[in-house]
Order: structure tokens, then C-alpha cells, then sequence
């Protein structure tokens, strides 16, 4: 019911601890202990990012494992020869692509949960421990990927 949420959320914004009492079939559906609710939606918010940004690093390996697949495909299809030069790398570079989108969404999970206590205890400690790891890693993979497309063209 609209008035519940409406209740709560005055309930919840701006008033001290203990100040106005949630009645209790609302007390488990709203948690009064949030001290400042922008700060909890932009943490789950940078979550979403970290997610959507892993989802791509992970398709963009599995198009790299199968973009051979691909092209022996649209040729017969097209009824002409292409040539695919094979080295073996690709599939290596883009499993190894695939498990850092893994690693990212962990990384992320583990990063929310902890700015997410930080949160509910009334304090915030920046760490960019987890952007620096994933910046060297895809600085790590690009190398590889240029290095790979210059040997293979």
C-alpha cells in the first residue's frame, strides 16, 4: 500500500535513531539501521557498473575464442575460402578474458559488501586497491592482444 512506503521513508530520512517507531510489520521489510540511504543506492549502483563492465570483458573473450568459428562459417555459407591464420592464441587470450570478467564481478561483489558495512557503521574508507588490479589487468591483456595482432598480420 502506498501510505506503508511513504510512512517509512519519513520514518527513515532525517529523523534520529529511535526517534519515530516503524510499526512492527514494517520494522523487517525497512531496516532502521541506514544512515544514509543515497549513499547505500550509489554503492549498489557502482555494483551494476562493475557487472555490466565484466559482462563485456567477458563477451568480448568469447567473441575472440569464436571469431575464427565464425569466419570459417560465413564463408561456407558464402560459398568462397577465406583464410584464418591459426596460431592457438586466440583461445587462450580469450579464456584467460572470460576468467577476468569472473574475477571483476568477485572483485566487485567483495568491494559492495565491504563499502556496504562501511556504510552501516557511519564511515567510508576509499580504496583503490580493486581499480588498480583490474586497470593493470586489462593493460596486461591489451599488451598481449597487440602483441598477438602483430605477429599475426
Amino acid at each position: 500500500m502506498p501510505g506503508k512506503t511513504a510512512l517509512a521513508l519519513f520514518c527513515l530520512s532525517g529523523v534520529p535513531e529511535g526517534g519515530i517507531p516503524l510499526p512492527k510489520d514494517m520494522e523487517e521489510e525497512f531496516p532502521r539501521k541506514t544512515n544514509n540511504i543515497g549513499d547505500h543506492l550509489a554503492n549498489e549502483r557502482t555494483f551494476l557498473a562493475w557487472i555490466r563492465t565484466s559482462i563485456g570483458i567477458m563477451g568480448f573473450g568469447f567473441v575472440v575464442v569464436k571469431f575464427s568459428l565464425f569466419i570459417r562459417q560465413i564463408s561456407i555459407a558464402l560459398g568462397t575460402r577465406a583464410t584464418v591464420h591459426q596460431t592457438g592464441n586466440s583461445q587462450k587470450i580469450g579464456i584467460l578474458l572470460v576468467a577476468l570478467g569472473a574475477m571483476t564481478i568477485i572483485f566487485a561483489f567483495m568491494r559492495y559488501q565491504k563499502t556496504r558495512v562501511q556504510l552501516e557503521k557511519g564511515g567510508y574508507y576509499h580504496s583503490t586497491l580493486f581499480i588498480k588490479i583490474i586497470t593493470v589487468a586489462i593493460f596486461l591483456f591489451s599488451i598481449l592482444l597487440l602483441i598477438y595482432l602483430m605477429r599475426t598480420t
